[in-house]
């Protein structure tokens, strides 16, 4: 779920809206607004159903090494 000032996004609209917020080459994925919500959502449904078996599962998240931390934002 995407939280933007007096509006929620969920599911496709929250993902492509996020995509499209990236800017630069991400913006192109606003295309896909132009796919009925129920189809995309069904497709959105679909990959967070597969999204393990194909990407598989971790019991951690992974820890970000000293020069990756330096990095992020403090």
């Amino acid at each position: 779920m995407l939280e933007e000032p007096r509006r929620f996004r969920v599911r496709s609209d929250a993902a492509l809206a996020i995509l499209t917020g990236l800017g630069g080459f991400w913006r192109l994925a606003g295309i896909f607004r132009l796919i009925p919500r129920r189809l995309r959502d069904a497709l959105y449904d679909y990959v967070a159903r597969k999204r393990f078996e194909w990407f598989g599962r971790r019991d951690s998240c992974r820890v970000p090494t000293p020069d990756e931390r330096e990095r992020f934002l403090p």
